[in-house]
């Protein structure tokens, strides 16, 4: 005679959500390792950013809410462009029991290379509700021009 074990065709939901639970904590911790370090879910790190451009211009988006302008460096060189910080959260009085703490502060530093230069004496930067939004203008060598074919 022969026998088999049948397993559940599903886990109990206990040990779904608790399966769950360790693979967030793990994820969290290898964010941790891999140098994100404020634990954002993001492809990039901190701050996130979209660049876009048009034939002139770069145009860069970052949301970095909660920073003062006069706590943002942002460099441009060649094709390089740099944004570094502090972020500064309020410390909690010294009786406090956190349940979920994923706002970190310190400082961060992010470099993203983008594919032509740009004129560094030609960056405007504003910040408005959490985000900055640079304007980088492109080299002139770097701008697309119209060729003229003669007959």
């Amino acid at each position: 005679m022969l026998a088999r074990q049948v397993w559940p065709s599903r886990p109990a939901l206990a040990n779904l959500f608790d399966l769950e639970n360790r693979r967030r904590e793990m994820l969290r911790l290898l964010d941790a390792v891999a140098g994100d370090p404020f634990g954002e879910a993001t492809a990039g790190g901190f701050p996130p950013m979209n660049v876009t451009q048009d034939d002139d211009h770069f145009y860069v988006r970052a949301k970095v809410p909660g920073i003062r302008a006069s706590d943002l460096s942002i460099t441009a060189v060649r094709n390089r462009l740099s944004i570094s910080g502090r972020r500064e959260i309020p410390q909690e009085h010294e009786r406090v029991s956190y349940h979920r703490k994923e706002r970190a502060n310190g400082t961060f530093d992010r470099t993203i290379a983008l594919p032509v230069e740009i004129d560094a004496e030609r960056v405007d930067a504003r910040y408005a509700d959490g985000i900055l939004t640079l304007k980088l203008a492109k080299v002139a060598e770097a701008k697309p021009r119209q060729i003229m074919v003669k007959t």
